[in-house]
């Protein structure tokens, strides 16, 4: 079924609608990819009943393939009607012989981790059955979240990162590309705060080294910090490169706070006292490093109750960049009052450009650069030439009738240039009535060169 068409047709550039039901969560990657091979952006949304389709299609899971020489799209499901809830949303990942994997799990209401192969190379239509990896017995039947799926050339295998057993950040691994999975062990764990443990994003470098950020625990019930390391060889690293986990493989797992810190809860930036730090997104370039953290600027409160009202409702987005040595932490922006009453740490999010870490994109209710509110969540690029010390701002969308919120900048071809977002409205992560679009141009050399200086 198609669900997409070309709005604005230019000779290098367009902007589309790619999914005319669907949003995401943002603690599963690739949520989107660029497959070179046939010029086609793949990118995994779950519907919802309040979308098109209604009842009969809330809760699909679903890729959306863009060819990128028509601006059309085609949209496939991988399940039909498993659970209408963004944190369904699929990792996507290209197999070394050209098919592609999905995996996804539903939002801690079973223990199963679901995956599927294409059954051609770099061809989304046809897929093989389902297989499931079934958490129960290890997580004691308190069901499993997220996927987030790397491949490792060095080690050929695939990890799978998923929050199970505590609700902590645990592994499954594929020495087949993704055919079969097993239980790899624990990343973290800790004597479980409220909600949940560990809020972790990745970025691998898909040779030898994973790198994740992560936080204590859910920020509503803990006034988090923000904690860096890497996972290379059979073993988690800090930041300086020093073994705090070995072997990993089979790891009970290791309290997070043995990590380098990047952001410590009650930092003070230019006279705001920042807290309640959440993980936004991670991209990296040869050694170097750029996250996005969201945090509570100035907060009265302290943990909350699930419908309690923030008395200090002001979120910030920070930029942490890594040279390969030290971490650096810079303002980005405002990031306005919380997103949904019942979710109060919220906001409009921010994604890194995977291949120019000086360029991001985010979502907020306020202009970064004049300062002026929006009627909605708009999404602006933010361009640094100081390592993020300063920013210059463009709007993307501008007097939008509705929000755009959770911009992905997708990976895969460095001279595709593909940010997406998905617009519309959204009362809870189960009820929303949102479509994926999304901005693509083809970068010229030149283009490329100043990307990459």
């Amino acid at each position: 079924m198609k669900h997409a068409t070309l709005l604005q047709p230019h000779r290098t550039a367009f902007t589309v609608r790619i999914n005319d039901n669907g949003a995401w969560c943002w603690f599963q990657d690739e949520r989107a990819l660029i497959d070179p091979a046939n010029n086609t952006l793949l990118v995994g949304s779950v519907a919802a009943p309040e979308g098109l389709g209604g009842a009969e299609r809330g809760g699909n899971i679903e890729v959306a393939v863009l060819d990128l020489a028509t601006g059309q799209s085609q949209v496939h499901v991988l399940h039909e009607r498993l659970e209408s809830d963004d944190h369904n949303a699929p990792a996507l990942l290209i197999r070394p012989d050209g098919r592609y994997v999905a995996m996804y799990a539903r939002h801690k209401t079973d223990n199963y981790s679901r995956w599927r192969v294409s059954v051609r190379p770099h061809d989304a239509s046809e897929w093989e059955p389902e297989q499931v990896f079934d958490w129960t017995e290890l997580a004691g039947g308190r069901g499993a979240t997220y996927s987030n799926l790397h491949w490792l050339e060095a080690e050929s295998r695939v990890y799978n990162f998923v929050r199970a057993i505590n609700d902590d950040p645990t592994m499954l691994v594929s020495g087949d590309d993704g055919t079969t999975w097993s239980y790899g062990g624990k990343l973290f764990t800790r004597p479980k705060v409220g909600y949940v443990n560990g809020y972790t994003r990745y970025w691998g470098n898909g040779v030898d080294r994973i790198d994740l950020i992560t936080t204590d625990h859910h920020p509503r019930d803990f006034n988090n910090s923000i904690y860096h390391g890497f996972i290379r060889g059979d073993a988690l690293h800090d930041a300086e490169g020093q073994v705090v986990s070995k072997p990993l493989l089979g790891s009970t797992g290791i309290n997070q706070d043995t990590l380098t810190t990047v952001f410590r809860a009650g930092t003070e930036i230019d006279g705001d006292i920042l807290t309640h730090a959440w993980t936004a997104d991670l991209r990296g370039q040869g050694n170097q490093l750029a996250a996005i953290i969201s945090c509570r600027a100035n907060d009265v409160n302290g943990p909350l109750q699930r419908e309690q009202r923030l008395d200090v409702d002001d979120h910030r987005l920070l930029y942490a960049r890594f040279d390969g040595t030290d971490w650096a932490l810079h303002p980005l922006a405002v990031a306005g009052p919380g997103l949904l009453p019942h979710e109060q740490d919220y906001t409009g999010l921010g994604a890194v450009d995977p291949n120019n870490l000086d360029q991001v994109y985010i979502s907020a209710p306020v202009h970064p650069g004049t300062g002026e509110a929006t009627d909605h969540y708009e999404i602006y690029r933010g361009r640094t030439a100081d390592g993020g010390a300063s920013w210059s701002w463009t709007a993307v969308t501008e007097n939008s009738g509705m929000d755009n919120l959770r911009p992905i900048v997708v990976p895969g071809d460095p001279s595709v240039h593909a940010v997406l977002w998905f617009r519309g409205s959204m009362s809870s992560s189960q009820a929303y009535t949102a479509e994926v679009v999304g901005r693509v141009s083809r970068l010229n050399e030149s283009d490329r060169t100043a990307q990459t200086r």
